[in-house]
């Protein structure tokens, strides 16, 4: 199996916002609402956050095929997601189909920038439904009231068990570990023993074998650093870091060079067989016909990360907007998330890809942050980090 569009795509997740380009935000959020007025006048454009009114609702009346509307409701609800997004296109037709809300997409950069062009366009919705707040920008949105109530009854099925808001303003879709991946051959043929934990990766052996992400720039080099805090506690960290620089980590601006040109374990073929990746990345190593892994994840080093989807304040289509938020937690959209996303289904009835069960599993315990203490924290940590690093 080949390094995937979709794990491509979610490795290059940003982690956050560059500030010198709010200008540009809230420029194009001014943009954004001249048009969207235009549009209602006219009726409606192709990036606008409306549809046919839809009725308002707090709870949905979902079902596994993915629809809890009449297929006679007619609605057109704007999608926003960040760019890991993916969907099958036979899933979202059937959803369509059954259902009769047309489902328009829009992708609003990673997820940094999307939560902040939420919040600039907060008092005119660039659309209905939000996918990909995950936990490191969840505390930011919520805080914002970019979102409104939704209980979906599809919920129980393992939505429920991340719920990190008592209003229900956010419906967990999908989740993934970060962790420290290995490439197994280049242990093998040196005859040295792996690292297991975050502490190993200091040690004198493993010098100059590890490249992780810059956290400023990269959504897994920002799980990862959480995940360093979380570990060792908010006076230990930096000690940490310090270890790991004096031990010759180097540090890349995003994963696909970490991964695809640094890292011995992939196609480029690198000289570090150390890398912070995902929990599923070792699949897309594997080739056809064989039975173990070139690659695995660090159980020990992951950092683990929730993505949410929420129905955005203010949106004309309420009770259709609940509907897409149920479809979004169906059987049918689950199942295609691992292919899609390389990421993990919420539902605990979906199972994985058969590969995923053999090459990909998920830590047992991996390292947590409350959302508000990664929201209170997030810039301060960033900012010393680079301090420490760059000193």
């Amino acid at each position: 199996m080949n390094l995937t569009s979709a794990h491509a795509r979610r490795g290059r997740r940003l982690a956050g916002f560059p500030r010198a380009a709010l200008l540009a935000v809230a420029l194009a959020a001014v943009t954004s609402m001249t048009l969207s007025s235009c549009g209602a006048a006219t009726g409606g454009s192709t990036t606008g956050g409306g549809g046919a009114t839809g009725g308002s609702s707090s709870s949905g009346t979902g079902s596994d095929s993915g629809s809890g509307a009449s297929p006679t409701q007619h609605a057109t609800v704007t999608l926003i997601t960040d760019d890991s997004f993916a969907v099958d296109p036979a899933v979202l037709d059937r959803f369509e189909k059954d259902s009769g809300i047309t489902v328009k997409i829009l992708t609003e950069g990673d997820v940094g920038e999307m939560v902040s062009k939420l919040i600039v366009t907060k008092g005119n919705p660039l659309g209905d439904v939000v996918y990909g707040i995950d936990n490191t920008f969840a505390g930011k949105a919520l805080a914002a009231g970019v979102l409104e109530p939704y209980t979906s009854p599809l919920a129980p099925k393992g939505a429920d068990t991340y719920t990190i808001d008592p209003e229900h303003r956010l419906t967990a879709t999908d989740y993934g570990d970060v962790c420290v991946n290995v490439d197994h051959r280049y242990f093998t043929a040196h005859h040295l023993a792996e690292p297991t934990t975050f502490e190993d990766l200091a040690k004198p052996e493993y010098k100059n074998l590890f490249v992780a992400e810059d956290p400023s720039t990269s959504s897994p080099g920002l799980a990862f650093l959480l995940g360093t805090i979380a570990h060792f506690g908010p006076d230990g960290w930096q000690a940490y870091w310090k270890s790991l620089k004096a031990n010759g980590v180097k540090i890349d601006s995003g994963w696909t060079d970490a991964y695809t040109v640094d890292f011995s374990g992939s196609t480029g073929k690198g000289d570090r067989p150390l890398v912070v990746s995902y929990a599923s990345s070792p699949p897309s190593e594997v080739k056809a016909g064989d039975t173990t892994a070139p690659t695995g994840a660090l159980l020990s080093t992951c950092f683990r990360q929730i993505e949410y989807a929420g129905v955005l304040a203010g949106t004309k289509n309420p009770g259709a907007a609940g509907t897409v938020i149920d479809f979004l937690l169906s059987a049918d959209f689950q199942a295609q998330i691992p292919a899609q996303m390389y990421m993990y289904p919420v539902d605990k009835s979906v199972p994985l890809p058969s590969d995923w069960a053999k090459f990909a599993p998920i830590a047992p315990h991996p390292e947590t942050l409350s959302t508000a203490d990664i929201d209170a924290n997030r810039s301060q940590w960033i900012s010393a980090w680079t301090d420490l690093m760059q000193g």
